[in-house]
């Protein structure tokens, strides 16, 4: 039962080039920042993530992406990334975008062991008719484009299928963790950790503070143990500010 291991090295060790991988945060916010310096010095390239968005110049996932270690990415947003955009543009770079609530739900979706699920949000759109660039040619062409989506009808109402999302690995941050793999996030640094830690075959968490069995009150847990199989104590991360503003 003990899932801890001595190091974000070893945690990250058998990620593979052309894995796939769920990565927790919101920005800057909850990120698995050991967990990501690790795989970037592992040096695995070709990798797919998912992730509400792909990190900033320098920070998070831009850390991989920076390096040219991420050939295809699905998030929601990707807007404080000039590195991201350049790749985008220039062909170097597959990106899915999908609306933020069905990113979250795909996630829940795969981490629950479901198949697909209909949703209204992206009916009448590029999201369910086709046709959103994935991938430019690099000269102003798209190289490869979304296909369309099974639309259905409920109640007089049009929804669209998408398919739950699961991973190779998730990567995951957490406030306070046990031995056993029970995690409890930090009020909005929870975001989009649960759901990825759900969808990876392998769900690694590093976690501020590590405690015994029986410290957390399990009514307190938010991602079970059983979801997660691999530990890494991280205390002292320093949290990176994506934009900071004080009054004059």
């Amino acid at each position: 039962m003990n899932k801890v291991v001595a190091s974000a090295a070893d945690a990250v060790a058998d990620i593979a080039s052309g894995s796939s991988l769920a990565v927790g945060g919101f920005g800057l916010c909850g990120i698995p920042t050991s967990l990501i310096n690790a795989l970037f010095e592992l040096g695995s390239r070709d990798l797919e993530t998912v992730s509400n968005n792909c990190g900033v110049d320098g920070a998070g996932l831009g850390v991989l992406l920076g390096a040219g270690r991420i050939r295809r990415t699905t998030g929601s947003y990707v807007g404080e990334n000039r590195e991201f955009e350049r790749q985008f543009l220039a062909g170097e770079l597959e990106v899915e975008l999908v609306p933020q609530g069905t990113l979250a739900e795909r996630l829940r979706a795969g981490g629950a062991g479901i198949a697909a699920f209909y949703t209204p949000a992206g009916v009448g759109t590029q999201v369910a008719e086709g046709g959103l660039p994935w991938r430019y040619d690099g000269v102003g062409g798209v190289a490869l484009a979304s296909p369309a989506k099974e639309t259905r009808e409920f109640d007089g109402r049009p929804y669209v299928l998408e398919r739950g999302i699961t991973t190779d690995f998730a990567l995951v941050h957490a406030r306070y963790g046990d031995s056993h793999g029970n995690l409890v996030y930090d009020k909005s640094a929870a975001n989009f950790n649960p759901l990825c830690a759900s969808a990876g075959r392998v769900t690694i968490a590093e976690v501020e503070e590590l405690v015994a069995p029986g410290e957390i009150d399990p009514r307190h847990v938010h991602t079970p143990g059983i979801f997660v199989h691999r530990v890494v104590h991280a205390p002292g991360i320093e949290k990176l500010i994506e934009k900071r503003t004080v009054a004059r």
